[in-house]
């Protein structure tokens, strides 16, 4: 093991690196709340602010993935679709089975220039988690009780007000809905066999609510919808804590 090796496994810099973190995040975050009273005056620059506020916080993560851990991401697509990356407003489809997958994600975002910009369907509670939530409260992110019947308005008021968004913007939506694992994939395939829906051997069955209605009320401003699958070599299952210890993955995504 070399020095380098050596030393991304010590509790005390995982502690620096978790003390930087914290700490720019409520710097970022104190920032972000005083850019509100922007809001009345031009929401258009408070947007492009806070962006660069977001990608400010993003980009230590990412950096993790990509410096600290050396992981690679390997994308594959076509030429054409590359060349429009990063150059029009898009919804992301991505399969939801590692926990990682996120930070793979941001790092295709940040490549592409749409780091501070990108947006998710989030659920409530994490809108009260601190640092990852508060920011995403400044960036408009679209918050959800996964309970259609109270979420409707909500979803739908939250996504047409992204309709004049200044930045390019990349929105995900795991359109499983939950992260795969196998006991949820039993019972989600006994639903797919009782409705006459396709048996799906990696993926659990879709929840289409929260696609279609993106594509309703994004239309006219989303050109694209990408659908992307992510999977890591040699059967790996990566977790933060291994990217914490400085651990290599190799992530595949097909486009």
């Amino acid at each position: 093991m070399g020095l380098l090796a050596f030393l991304k496994t010590q509790f005390v810099l995982h502690l620096l690196v978790g003390f930087v973190f914290v700490v720019s995040g409520l710097v970022i975050n104190f920032v972000q709340l005083c850019t509100l009273a922007l809001w009345p005056v031009s929401k258009q620059l408070y947007r492009r602010l806070n962006c660069r506020l977001a990608y400010s916080l993003w980009s230590q993560l990412v950096m993790l993935l990509e410096w600290w851990s050396c992981t690679e991401c390997t994308l594959f697509t076509d030429q054409a679709t590359v060349e429009r990356f990063g150059k029009e407003h898009a919804v992301i489809i991505l399969n939801h089975n590692f926990e990682i997958d996120f930070l793979c994600g941001w790092t295709m975002c940040e490549r592409f220039g749409v780091l501070g910009s990108s947006k998710v369907l989030a659920k409530k509670e994490l809108l009260y988690v601190p640092l990852i939530g508060w920011t995403w409260y400044f960036l408009e992110i679209v918050f959800c009780k996964r309970k259609w019947e109270e979420d409707r308005d909500t979803v739908v008021e939250g996504l047409r007000r992204l309709s004049d968004y200044p930045e390019y913007m990349w929105f995900l939506l795991y359109c499983e809905g939950t992260r795969f694992t196998e006991t949820k994939h039993r019972v989600s395939m006994e639903v797919a066999a009782a409705k006459g829906l396709p048996v799906l051997k990696y993926h659990l069955l879709p929840r289409t609510k929260g696609f279609t209605t993106a594509v309703k009320c994004l239309r006219g401003t989303v050109a694209a919808v990408y659908d992307v699958t992510l999977n890591f070599r040699g059967n790996k299952n990566p977790s933060l804590l291994g990217i914490l210890y400085g651990k290599k993955y190799e992530a595949d995504m097909c486009v």
